[in-house]
């Protein structure tokens, strides 16, 4: 199962991760979300941050003046927003980066139109008004077990150390995103990190040696 810790802001975050390291960490590169942070956060977290660790830049409706900055330190762009077709054509002929795009899922049409775009993977997220993610709402499992996206996916929206295994057996995805479920007021809780990465790697190694 591949992890995506997303939402690191500060040196302790990427010693956390160093610790008990997920697949992928994420960056907050837009300034609408309160887990924001500039470029020159972002490369002292890169030099601090294990190189096995691919780094996930998170935009929303940007524009490509905005992406540039921060590409020599990414691996991945995540778009979260409404982002067009010719936006992404535009990025993957300007980086070398694998592409994601997040959906907020009500209904099959949300996974449906992300799927269409060119991009790599999903992120299939839980739906709000009011914000983009990052709301620790559960993203609707069974909407999405029924409508699976052929692409691979991350699933995102809610996901804690007392939910991940019942969430990855209900929908059986690439990997699952987490942020707020491995916080403590607002900033990362290096204990939760630990029992969420545990508690995936155990059922990992209990799978494997059952097969």
């Amino acid at each position: 199962m591949n992890v995506k810790i997303c939402g690191i802001r500060r040196i302790e975050d990427t010693e956390y991760l160093n610790q008990y390291p997920p697949e992928y960490a994420g960056f907050i590169l837009s300034e609408q979300f309160w887990r924001y942070i500039p470029p020159e956060q972002v490369a002292i977290l890169h030099e601090h941050l294990d190189r096995k660790i691919k780094r996930v830049g998170v935009f929303v409706n940007p524009i490509p003046e905005e992406i540039f900055p921060y590409v020599n330190y990414l691996d991945v762009i995540q778009l979260h927003g409404e982002e067009t077709e010719e936006l992404i054509a535009f990025l993957r002929k300007e980086t070398n980066l694998e592409i994601w795009k997040a959906a907020r899922v009500r209904t099959p049409k949300d996974i449906q139109k992300a799927e269409t775009l060119p991009v790599d993977k999903l992120v299939l997220d839980s739906y709000s008004g009011i914000a983009h993610g990052g709301t620790g709402t559960l993203a609707p499992w069974e909407l999405i077990q029924q409508h699976r996206p052929k692409k691979p996916f991350f699933l995102a929206g809610g996901i804690s150390v007392d939910n991940v295994i019942e969430a990855t057996e209900a929908v059986h995805p690439f990997g699952v995103d987490v942020s707020s479920g491995v916080e403590t007021d607002r900033k990362k809780d290096g204990g939760k990190i630990k029992a969420l990465i545990q508690k995936i790697r155990n059922q990992e190694s209990e799978e494997f040696s059952h097969e």
